[in-house]
């Protein structure tokens, strides 16, 4: 089993999880033009390859364990060789951790020691992305793609 320090984001994060991680901020705010939205919970690697369930209602009606399995079942749908994929659970509202934010922290880490391998989580705002258990995120003022305003994320 994994230390959960195995799968903590710290200082300085590496270069390559900042622009992903950038890449789910810009993903967020390209996709969900609401002000208020359902939480939903991603798997994989910001940009590429993931997958995606919006919670909805059913957020306080999900246990520790059915939220562990469909963390694995989702890793398991776009893990492939090479990749480091990461957790992250898109919302509207503060960036402080919240007690959702904490569920899943929870989920990803138990579904990381299950897999025996690191899977970073963060929770992903329209302006910011942190990670509940270190506090290490980055949250900008007005965030702008790399080709301006409309622009893809992706670069596609």
């Amino acid at each position: 089993m994994l230390p959960p320090s195995a799968s903590a984001i710290l200082e300085p994060v590496p270069r390559d999880l900042r622009e992903q991680l950038r890449r789910a901020v810009v993903r967020q705010v390209v996709d969900e033009p609401r002000r208020a939205y359902p939480p939903s919970v991603h798997v994989g690697v910001p940009g590429a390859v993931s997958t995606a369930i919006e919670l909805g209602r059913r957020v306080g009606r999900l246990d520790h364990a059915l939220r562990t399995d469909m963390v694995e079942a989702m890793l398991r749908a776009v893990d492939r060789p090479g990749t480091a994929p990461v957790v992250w659970l898109a919302r509207c509202g503060p960036a402080q951790a919240l007690d959702v934010d904490l569920a899943w922290l929870a989920a990803a880490r138990c579904a990381a020691g299950e897999l025996a391998r690191p899977l970073p989580m963060v929770v992903v705002t329209r302006r910011s992305w942190r990670d509940p258990s270190t506090g290490v995120g980055r949250s900008w003022s007005r965030l702008r793609t790399p080709d301006g305003p409309g622009a893809d994320p992706d670069g596609a």
